[in-house]
């Protein structure tokens, strides 16, 4: 994994450790001060070129892809142990898409940015979230690699690389199409699963909740939640009355409820009942 992260065509340097500090003195004039030792003024390190690195890097990806083929695999796998708060959010955003005649490329880089570039880049770039390991340099240079073939094996444009392309974008350009249909495929599995009803929903959500009451303080979760509708509740009040589903169960009234508690009946703004 070293060699991944080597991005340039190579380097040398040479130290020599029997050099002695230089005085410095004002009557010495031209002369080049060190802060500890003199390096030699001719580099005589061996300098790699970009040829060589080019087979190391090719060799060391073809060392781990299997490892990474089988992590894409399983992340991008819609099976029955998928959160139903996946299909519900991508079933929400056809629902948007089918009303408001969003074009479908559009609706795949909502999916593509809500969870995968979401969530799981975020996973492969920093593992020490999820486990309990020193991220040095350069496994975080390697796994920005790896990060970067999922990046874009969720985009909807081609890639046209050259021999002048980064070498972690060249490294898994052959590969990216048969990510980009794993990415198809997950989002059509999705698809096509029963619709999750709002009871199983509300069950799984509780159940969740249940299992963090010990991590996390309700009370402030809420109040983030309540700056953000403050800053924007002339546009979610505008939503709510719109739509027939939340008039119907008095959201914009209950919403102008919590506003008034929150602040009292003196507060400048809007009324909502």
């Amino acid at each position: 994994m070293l060699i991944w992260s080597l991005h340039s065509a190579g380097f040398a340097f040479t130290v020599n450790r029997e050099a002695q500090p230089i005085t410095r003195t004002e009557s010495e004039v031209g002369c080049k001060y060190w802060h500890l030792v003199k390096q030699d003024d001719l580099n005589t390190g061996i300098k790699i070129s970009s040829e060589v690195f080019l087979t190391r890097l090719l060799a060391t990806k073809g060392t781990l892809k299997k490892y990474v083929d089988d992590f894409f695999t399983i992340i991008l796998t819609a099976n029955e142990s998928i959160p139903p708060v996946i299909k519900s959010l991508f079933d929400f955003l056809d629902e948007a898409a089918t009303k408001y005649e969003v074009e479908p490329e559009v609706v795949y880089n909502w999916k593509c940015n809500s969870v995968p570039l979401r969530f799981w880049v975020n996973i492969i770039k920093n593992p020490e979230f999820v486990y309990d390991i020193n991220k040095t340099n350069i496994v975080d240079s390697c796994l920005s690699v790896v990060a970067q073939a999922f990046m874009d094996s969720c985009s909807t444009s081609d890639q046209n690389l050259g021999k002048d392309s980064p070498s972690n974008k060249l490294l898994f350009a052959k590969d990216i199409p048969q990510y980009k249909s794993l990415v198809e495929k997950y989002f059509q599995d999705i698809k096509s699963m029963p619709a999750v009803s709002d009871q199983d929903l509300s069950a799984y959500l509780n159940e969740v909740s249940r299992m963090a009451t010990d991590r996390f303080t309700k009370e402030n979760a809420l109040h983030e939640l309540y700056n953000y509708v403050h800053e924007y509740s002339n546009a979610i009040n505008e939503g709510l009355e719109e739509d027939q589903t939340s008039s119907a169960q008095q959201l914009p009234a209950k919403l102008g409820h919590v506003i008034t508690s929150m602040e009292g009946p003196s507060a400048s703004g809007p009324s909502y009942v």
